[in-house]
């Protein structure tokens, strides 16, 4: 039976990376076709097209996995056998997962300082002030290097963004303040948030960045402390509860696609429908505009 260290992942991987898919996605992928590969007991190229269905059925009615869930399994075993074992079955062209349109969960500014306030080490409060005042995915600012801040124009070069695009965002006055006042604590030198160990001491030679759960613990126990009961809410509703709040600022929708690094306008649109800024006066605008049709002054 193949596993995930046979020439089977090792095939995956490398015809992943020759698509240009980032790590991530390498990393689901191959977990997708491993998962399909121990349903079935048996190495990829000896299952049916018919046990393929079946188990893309089984995961959808039995399992009930949501649509996210399957579209990752679907994407990634269309892709591994179109690519890898090299099959043009007709399933492959009629897998499509029903879209989930939730909006994303919102926090205000005061809840956000509720949250703040709760959280008890330095180094996870600096990091989370950090995403939430640049608008940055969690990974994002995990790898922050000290090269990556431009002092002069209080810029931040996202170089690790998603998909492999580079962008600037603005880094405000205050966060740049609270960074500096953290580096001085570890002096790493290349690294803005390294892993600090167990007694704090690594953090001048340490060479990965902070373990994502640790900041997302952090995070989660002061949520529960603020008393904040709002659903599906994490670190990354930070980055969500930035672009509300610049929209409601008043930024404008263009500015802060670019700086979320969205590829397309409409991913940035749904920031439209967390916000009530300009809802409120929209009728009295509406009945302004559309005044001078009364019959009877004819």
């Amino acid at each position: 039976m193949a596993t995930l260290q046979t020439p089977w992942y090792n095939k995956t991987v490398e015809a992943l990376q020759l698509n240009g898919k980032g790590e991530r996605t390498q990393q689901s992928y191959a977990r997708a076709v491993r998962m399909l590969i121990e349903f079935h007991g048996k190495d990829p190229d000896q299952i049916t097209e018919e046990e393929l269905k079946a188990y893309f059925l089984h995961r959808k009615n039995v399992d009930q996995w949501a649509p996210n869930t399957l579209r990752i399994a679907y994407c990634a075993i269309k892709f591994f056998y179109l690519h890898v074992v090299r099959r043009d079955w007709h399933i492959l062209n009629i897998l499509k997962a029903q879209s989930e349109r939730r909006l994303p969960s919102v926090l205000t500014r005061d809840e956000i300082d509720s949250i703040f306030q709760r959280i008890n080490t330095f180094h996870n409060y600096v990091f989370l002030t950090t995403v939430y005042s640049c608008g940055l995915r969690l990974q994002e600012a995990l790898y922050l290097e000290t090269g990556d801040i431009d002092k002069s124009r209080r810029l931040i070069h996202v170089h690790r963004g998603k998909g492999a695009k580079d962008r600037y965002v603005p880094l405000p006055d205050d966060t740049v303040r609270l960074m500096r006042q953290h580096w001085r604590t570890h002096r790493n030198p290349k690294l803005i948030f390294p892993a600090l160990g167990r007694g704090h001491n690594l953090g001048p030679t340490s060479t990965t960045p902070m373990a994502i759960e640790s900041v997302q613990g952090a995070f989660r126990r002061a949520k529960f402390k603020a008393g904040i009961a709002k659903k599906r809410v994490s670190v990354h509703t930070l980055r969500h509860s930035y672009a509300t709040h610049l929209l409601e600022a008043g930024v404008n929708l263009r500015i802060i696609q670019r700086y979320l690094g969205h590829a397309n306008l409409e991913t940035t649109m749904v920031y439209l429908h967390l916000t009530q800024k300009g809802q409120e006066d929209a009728f009295g605008i509406i009945n302004t505009v559309m005044q001078g049709f009364d019959h009877g002054s004819h």
